[in-house]
């Protein structure tokens, strides 16, 4: 009698059918949400023909100011808020310290007037910046006619 009864094995195979579902799920999820969660501040910049940065160098620190004439850092917990001027001043001298030839530079709406973009290039020569570069928009070519 205890011959006629075998002993079951275990099956040591994997079903990786519901993994692949659960992966599939996950990649619409993303796919869905990836363009929405994108941030940043609506900058309209103006055009011009000027020399790109090379690759090389290292990301720059990014000082935004709106149409508003409101100032955002691009570093720190909350990069698409307006910040204080006076944060924003410690917050660069903060990352000059640790990386003095970090680039700097100042991406300002062709609606904002000229005084708040110098406003915001004196407060990076308080924080210790010496060069800053302005951010602009590749000039788009017109046709001959």
């Amino acid at each position: 009698m205890a011959s006629s009864r075998r002993k079951r094995r275990a099956i040591s195979e994997i079903n990786v059918v519901p993994y692949i579902d659960v992966m599939m799920v996950l990649l619409v999820i993303f796919m869905i949400t990836a363009p929405i969660v994108q941030q940043g501040v609506e900058i309209d910049l103006p055009q011009a023909a000027a020399k790109s940065m090379s690759p090389d160098e290292d990301e720059p620190v990014v000082l935004s100011v709106d149409s508003k004439g409101d100032f955002y850092l691009d570093i720190g917990d909350k990069p698409d808020e307006p910040i204080d001027a006076q944060l924003m001043v410690n917050r660069i001298a903060a990352v000059r310290q640790l990386k003095p030839n970090i680039p700097v530079l100042v991406r300002g709406d062709r609606n904002v007037g000229y005084g708040r973009v110098v406003d915001a290039m004196v407060l990076l020569q308080k924080a210790g910046v010496e060069k800053v570069g302005l951010m602009t928009e590749p000039a788009i070519e017109q046709p001959d006619s």
